[in-house]
């Protein structure tokens, strides 16, 4: 039984990325498709990839850093692959938990201000 493979167009519809996305993960060698003429044919590896790829963006992961981690399966396999996820994950939570609470932060600096504008803006209707 052959593998699925996908068009560049069912590609674009099946995770919902424009076709100028997908040229460039292909461009920047994220994605290798297989080529047929002038078609471009995604299999299971590729689809797998595209998974990877758009879950670690969802993340905050760089498309270099995913790139690099997705080299490290190729070049030394899944353990590896693994350990560097892992200190990847770790560097991210603590980036994200520091952009929560400077969120907030802000958030609640600006509701003093705002409740501090509406108490002035209650007296200067007096």
């Amino acid at each position: 039984m052959s593998e699925q493979k996908l068009s560049f167009k069912e590609m674009c519809a099946r995770f919902e990325v424009t076709p100028r996305t997908l040229r460039y993960y292909e461009y920047i060698e994220l994605l290798k498709p297989q080529k047929d003429g002038r078609n471009r044919l995604y299999g299971s590896r590729e689809i797998a990839r595209m998974t990877l790829i758009l879950r670690g963006r969802r993340f905050g992961f760089s498309l270099e850093e995913l790139r690099q981690w997705l080299l490290i399966y190729e070049e030394r396999g899944t353990r590896p692959q693994l350990e560097t996820f892992v200190e990847m994950a770790d560097r991210q939570l603590t980036e994200l938990d520091r952009q929560r609470a400077e969120l907030a932060a802000t958030i609640e600096d600006l509701r003093a201000t705002r409740d501090e504008a509406a108490r002035l803006a209650g007296k200067a209707e007096d």
